[in-house]
């Protein structure tokens, strides 16, 4: 049966092996289940019901996508999406949590109507390659620098206004080797490297005491229960926000839409082409049922009460165990539904225990910037003024307007006009109107 309806014959795989490549993959994302609450419960969020919204989430739209394509890829609440959600749209632009799920739910909604009518190839050829990774580096250094942040690595200086945290607390030292430590594993292909760093650093803090003499992790009143309720949470979002807003909302809902499009795109043809699932084009079969899937799962984490639900692309240590088919994400899916009944074990685990795994992620989104050709200073410039505004405005979406600007400016001024699409003018004027009025 399972052979029948997940072709595994024909994709070489056998189930024992995608039940392992499952395993794999979720003990690689597994980290999303106390990262994602621990960044948008700075915006007020109830902690408990991100913990259920961010588990039950990821197995839903799993499933949709391993039904939908059976492709080996899984899907939960997007890094770099919850930042610009908790930190761009609720911190620096002051919309309420409520009106940033209904700003996300509208993204999923163009994304849905962009993909049936065809015009997702014309927005994404629009932003050049280069920009495309710097977008994904900039967002990786702005993650990292939150996690130093949250560790304490960094701290605020009146001076300075940053400077390194007090190296004689124990938090700061055991976030840097947290830091290591993963990276070692990492680099040795260890399965689940950040969410084993991650619940040693929770462990140890039974043991150590920090300010207080209290000890850094606190013990649970209970190790497990029922699902913490959704309440706080579901059928929340505010969809009259963009109405009543809509000169400052268009041009977030803007940014929602072309992070989840570049980061899915990304994701999907980065995976698809470890599985072998290209066709001698290099173009990824029923694509459109994958994107149509993500953008289900957008609207569908906005109503459950999280930040965008997107591909994730560790899905790839699945494909290295042998994963094939969607069988392998239904078993990712089914370990998502498990780890509900853990959430008081989740809630504990401390801002310091989760910040190695904010730089490490950064880390690895930095990797594309090898990619972009740094020797043309037309492109290296809004590529590194990008990456540099995202941290120093602690706004992804200020550092990619920013960056925009650099990149049609310098095309404008050297006479390379035509190479910027519509489109790009389009979002440029868009980003010029917010700098000058939209921020008042």
């Amino acid at each position: 049966m399972l052979n029948r309806w997940f072709s595994l014959q024909r994709h070489g795989t056998t189930p024992a092996r995608e039940g392992i490549a499952g395993l794999t993959t979720f003990a690689a994302m597994a980290y999303i289940l106390a990262v994602n609450p621990a960044i948008l419960g700075t915006t007020g969020m109830d902690a408990g019901a991100l913990v259920t919204a961010t588990a039950l989430s990821a197995a839903l739209m799993t499933v949709a996508m391993a039904l939908a394509t059976n492709y080996p890829i899984a899907l939960a609440p997007g890094m770099g999406m919850n930042a610009f959600f908790a930190f761009s749209i609720c911190g620096a632009a002051g919309v309420p949590w409520q009106a940033a799920l209904g700003l996300v739910f509208y993204s999923g909604v163009f994304f849905f109507l962009i993909t049936i009518t065809g015009l997702r190839k014309r927005l994404i050829t629009s932003i050049p390659r280069e920009m495309k990774l710097a977008i994904t580096a900039g967002i990786g250094c702005f993650i990292a620098f939150i996690g130093l942040q949250n560790g304490g690595v960094i701290v605020d200086s009146k001076e300075t206004l940053v400077q390194l945290g007090d190296f004689s607390r124990p938090e700061p030292l055991l976030v840097l080797a947290g830091v290591l430590v993963t990276g070692i594993l990492l680099t040795r292909r260890v399965p689940g490297a950040i969410m084993l760093v991650m619940t040693l650093l929770t462990v140890s803090g039974f043991f150590i005491t920090g300010e207080g003499g209290k000890a850094l992790t606190q013990t649970p009143a209970a190790w497990f229960q029922w699902p913490a309720s959704l309440e706080p949470s579901f059928l929340k979002l505010d969809l009259g926000y963009f109405w009543s807003h809509f000169g400052s909302a268009l041009h977030l809902v803007v940014l929602l839409l072309f992070l989840d499009l570049f980061d899915n795109m990304g994701t999907l043809i980065g995976v698809s082409q470890r599985a072998g699932l290209l066709d001698r084009e290099g173009n990824l079969p029923r694509m459109g049922r994958a994107l149509m899937a993500d953008a289900g799962a957008a609207m569908t984490g906005a109503v459950l009460g999280t930040s965008t639900v997107t591909s994730y692309i560790e899905s790839a240590a699945g494909v290295e165990a042998g994963g094939r088919t969607g069988l392998t994400t239904l078993v990712t899916a089914f370990c998502f539904l498990l780890a509900l009944f853990f959430t008081p074990l989740i809630l504990i685990i401390p801002g310091y225990a989760t910040a190695p795994a904010l730089v490490v992620v950064g880390a690895l989104m930095m990797q594309g910037i090898a990619d972009v050709r740094m020797d043309d200073f037309s492109i290296a410039l809004p590529a590194f003024i990008t990456i540099l505004g995202m941290p120093l405005s602690y706004s992804i979406s200020e550092g990619l307007a920013l960056g925009l600007l650099a990149f049609v400016g310098l095309r404008i001024g050297t006479g390379r006009w035509r190479e910027v699409g519509a489109v790009v003018y389009g979002l440029s004027i868009l980003f010029l109107w917010h700098f000058i009025w939209g921020r008042t």
